[in-house]
Parts: structure tokens; C-alpha cells; sequence
């Protein structure tokens, strides 16, 4: 199950929803409707875990709950 903080926003520019996982340094997805791009994310965001185990580095746990935005 996906734990990290997840931002979500349109992108004129792609013509895509774009998703940052600032938790993961470099996790980015986008997708064409909102749901694509979340399921893109996900995937992504497995992938990233994966690398980073592979090649030994830290994997950040996640936050949680903002206290603010």
C-alpha cells in the first residue's frame, strides 16, 4: 500500500495530470485523467523503492499527514 505524500496538479504544458512524490527524490508520473496518473504513480513510486534496495541506498519512510499546506 502507497504511503507517501503524493501532490497532483494539471499541467497545460503535458496536457496531463502530473504526480511528485517529494518524499522520493525524483518520483514523478503523469498520466491522462487523474486516476491514470495516481495508477502511474503507484507504479513509479515501486519502482523507485525497488532501485533504491538494489542499490543500497535509504529508502525514506514516509511522513504522513501534512500539519499544514
Amino acid at each position: 500500500m502507497i504511503k507517501y505524500e503524493m501532490i497532483i496538479y494539471w499541467s497545460d504544458e503535458d496536457q496531463a495530470y502530473i504526480v511528485e512524490v517529494p518524499e522520493l527524490p525524483g518520483c514523478m508520473a503523469d498520466g491522462k485523467t487523474y486516476e491514470e496518473a495516481v495508477k502511474n504513480a503507484g507504479k513509479i513510486i515501486e519502482e523507485w523503492i525497488e532501485t533504491a534496495e538494489e542499490l543500497g541506498r535509504q529508502i525514506p519512510q514516509p511522513k504522513g499527514r501534512l500539519m499544514y499546506a
